[in-house]
């Protein structure tokens, strides 16, 4: 794979209990969405978070992974990542786990090779390997059909 560089736009205005921020990145497509501490806390539907993004992220990343270790044409994957940040003694608030639910359908394939895929998916996945660094990453993965 080449060389990737993606970015994002974050300001933020006020101070952090009573502030908010807008996340924009050029696609478009993350167009000054609103954030604020309180999205953390409790979601929101107009407002994001950036544990929101990062599971959306992590999960794209990994289902993209997937589907290159699994190598069929016909594959449906399906990736669901739960971001869990908590308060870590002594180090403040920290992303703790990445928790992703995996379902896929997937032809000619037993379940041996088939957890085999995904444990080289999880290796091969760059956001699994970032949060991996500093939490746990658990994976709930199962063929369908």
């Amino acid at each position: 794979m080449p060389h990737v560089e993606r970015s994002a736009r974050a300001g933020w205005e006020g101070n952090l209990a009573r502030g908010e921020g807008r996340i924009s990145a050029p696609s478009g497509l993350l167009s000054d969405a609103p954030y604020s501490a309180a999205s953390r806390i409790a979601a929101r539907p107009e407002t994001t978070s950036p544990e929101e993004l990062l599971s959306a992220a992590h999960a794209g990343c990994f289902a993209m992974s997937l589907a290159g270790e699994l190598r069929d044409p016909d594959a449906r994957i399906e990736v669901t990542a739960n971001v869990v940040l908590d308060e870590v003694v002594g180090q403040g608030h920290r992303i703790v786990e990445s928790q992703l639910t995996v379902r896929a359908a997937v032809s000619n394939l037993d379940r041996d090779a088939f957890d085999e895929a995904v444990r080289a998916a999880d290796e091969g996945c760059p956001f699994s390997r970032l949060v991996a660094a500093g939490a746990k990453v658990t994976i709930d993965a199962r063929m369908e059909g």
